[in-house]
């Protein structure tokens, strides 16, 4: 946790340095066109005295001149800067007094851009140089903006996302949960939550806690209600400071709604936390050891002398420190987990887990008699390590996975990601019945019964994987629907979901289904969906391809999927900068910006999935529902939506 906190305080030095280098350069940029799809920017300053600006000194390997960055794929810049005067030379102190090129004063350089296919109306883009000054380097960039003649501007359809009829206040008719999407997942990540810190407490880093810390809380109080007075407030504060963790994230909320759905989506988080994942994976089967600075847990352990209340919440703020190497895999799932549902969804994930780990402590503390019943430490602890670090294995390759399906990189398909599974589940089965040996196991170790029942549960998994390979009616595998990727992204290719109750058409582009919608005058079902959605593919899988949902959403609806975490960019000529009320703005790059904005823009939320139906002329039939996992419950809502729209 702290150096999670000594990182964001660097982060944000880093940008304030940033922030001050910068405005010691202020480019004014402009273009003119020399021919087809060719354009010259210019760029001048005025270098503040006692600076220099570096020019061109390829001798000096990295040291680049001022250039422009175009933020355009299609954009190019095909030779370096060309500079309105000639550059001094001097012998720079920074790079051991060799001579290079610098210009002072007022300065000003050009550079052609090549652009192949559509030309926008602006080009968007950074100016990037660098700065010196006696000891001091400094990298200096300037976002810069410049209308390109001849540019075409995006058309009125394609920037189109907030919609006027649109009255989340008085839909046509009054049916559908209102509002309780939000509770509902969050009692459902605080039940996830509760048992990740009831796994929690059986690992080595936390189970041996529980005997010495009590104890020490009964042996140090003068009479059994100051024990028991100390043994609940140290529940409490490991409960609190779960909570406290996650208050951060609300004040992010704040700023921008959208920004979990794009934290817990992040392709490069992904990878980040499938490459953590690995690492714990191994050091939990005892390659290695993972262990915090002991600066950290000391200097919090320190304080716990401090005073009776405060020494006791630095005793708890030691236990969540120590425990981390243990918890931190499980606090990292429930973080990107719960992320898409909104800051109250984490909270809720986390004071789940904190109560589940402070529970033990605070019961153990008012009846000290139950310790008598607690299993010793021993080599079952080890197991249940080894077996975590299976399960962590198995959830490294859902967060790569999510990179993934966001990003189309078709790494792991649905039968190669199963497949991973089945190697995974196939190692612990070994590995439970004792024919796979890990470190600090032995040859001919006695296994226990518990053990083998555990073993058997495995095989059983592992065997019940083996239809999700297939092509058959059988690959749907319904207890783990969310986890694999859709039956779409598979390696026999997207029709794939045939004979699945999959096979309703389903449009992902809003603007050509509401066209069939007005054709076919069939009120318009919008699905606000995700890749990486573990909630969204549940619904498919379990709730539309019941015949009854499936037969009536394919005769009565115009079905649109809108995926808000798709990072494939737009088309250059779709591709725009929304303005808010608030007179934010936000660029609208990639398929999940446009579709992310639409949902927040129009109807207030930014969890997934969310089902809207509205009518031809895009007026709100009823209530907009989340996760309905109940398909009678889903299904009334549809009839509902259909009745007000025969009504309207």
């Amino acid at each position: 946790m702290k150096k999670l906190t000594f990182l964001c305080i660097g982060v944000f030095l880093c940008l304030f340095v940033s922030a001050q280098t910068d405005s010691l350069l202020t480019w004014q940029v402009t273009s003119k066109k020399i021919g087809k799809g060719l354009y010259e920017l210019s760029a001048k300053t005025t270098v503040p005295a006692g600076w220099h600006l570096y020019g061109i000194n390829p001798s000096e390997e990295g040291l680049e001149p001022p250039k422009f960055i175009p933020d355009y794929e299609k954009a190019f810049v095909p030779e370096p800067p060309s500079f309105d005067k000639e550059p001094q030379t001097i012998a720079d102190p920074l790079f051991a007094n060799k001579k290079l090129k610098v210009f002072t004063g007022t300065i000003s350089f050009s550079q052609q851009v090549k652009i192949d296919g559509f030309i926008p109306a602006n080009l968007k883009g950074m100016v990037s140089a660098n700065l010196g000054k006696a000891n001091e380097f400094h990298p200096a960039e300037q976002i810069f903006e410049v209308a390109l003649e001849g540019g075409e501007v995006v058309s009125v359809d394609s920037k189109k996302i907030k919609i006027g009829s649109v009255n989340l206040a008085d839909p046509v008719s009054d049916c559908g949960k209102k509002n309780d999407t939000v509770s509902s997942g969050a009692w459902s990540v605080f039940l996830l939550g509760f048992l990740g810190g009831l796994i929690a407490l059986l690992t080595p880093c936390v189970f041996p806690m529980i005997p010495v810390t009590v104890s020490f809380f009964t042996k140090k109080a003068s009479n059994r209600k100051q024990a028991i007075r100390n043994g609940a407030f140290y529940g409490f504060f490991i409960f609190l400071i779960y909570i406290l963790a996650s208050v951060p994230f609300h004040i992010l909320g704040n700023v921008q709604p959208e920004i979990f759905n794009n934290i817990s989506t992040n392709s490069w988080l992904n990878v980040i936390f499938f490459v953590v994942f690995i690492f714990f994976a191994f050091s939990f089967f005892g390659y290695f050891e993972i262990t915090i600075p002991g600066n950290i847990a000391s200097k919090a352990d320190s304080k716990s002398g401090l005073g009776s209340i405060l020494g006791i919440f630095f005793m708890a703020l030691t236990l969540a420190i120590v425990s981390f190497s243990c918890t931190g895999p499980i606090l990292g799932s429930l973080l990107v987990g719960s992320l898409s549902g909104g800051a109250w969804q984490l909270t809720s994930g986390l004071a789940g887990f904190g109560l589940a780990l402070a529970l033990p402590f605070a019961l153990f503390a008012i009846f000290p008699d139950w310790l008598q019943s607690l299993p010793k430490s021993g080599g079952w602890l080890d197991t249940v390590k080894k077996v975590l670090a299976f399960l962590e294995l198995a959830l490294a390759f859902k967060f790569l996975s999510n990179a993934d399906l966001v990003m189309h990189w078709g790494l792991l398909k649905r039968e190669v990601f199963i497949g991973i599974w089945i190697l995974i589940g196939s190692g612990l089965t070994l590995y439970l019945f004792g024919v796979l040996r890990l470190p600090h196991d032995y040859k001919g170790m006695k296994i226990s019964t518990g053990r083998k029942i555990a073993g058997a549960v495995a095989l059983l998994f592992t065997l019940y994987l083996l239809p999700g390979v297939t092509q058959t009616k059988y690959a749907n595998l319904r207890l783990l629907s969310g986890f694999p990727p859709p039956f779409s992204y598979s390696i026999y290719g997207k029709d794939n979901i045939a004979g699945k109750g999959l096979e309703a058409d389903v449009m992902n582009d809003y603007s050509k289904a509401l066209q069939l919608a007005k054709a076919q005058h069939k009120p318009l079902l919008i699905d606000f969906t995700g890749w990486a959605c573990v909630n969204c593919r549940k619904m498919e899988e379990n709730v539309w391809t019941d015949p009854m949902v499936y037969t009536y959403i394919k005769e009565n609806f115009i079905l649109v999927s809108l995926y808000v975490d798709d990072k494939e960019k737009l088309p250059a000529e779709q591709r725009f900068t929304y303005s808010f009320k608030d007179g934010n703005s936000k660029d609208i790059i990639t398929i999940g910006d446009k579709w992310a904005t639409f949902q927040t823009e129009n109807f207030g939320q930014s969890t997934q999935p969310l089902y809207v139906i509205l009518d031809t002329e895009e007026k709100l039939l009823n209530n907009p529902v989340g996760y309905t996992p109940d398909v009678k419950e889903y299904r009334q809502w549809l009839q509902c939506g259909k009745e007000a729209f025969d009504r309207n």
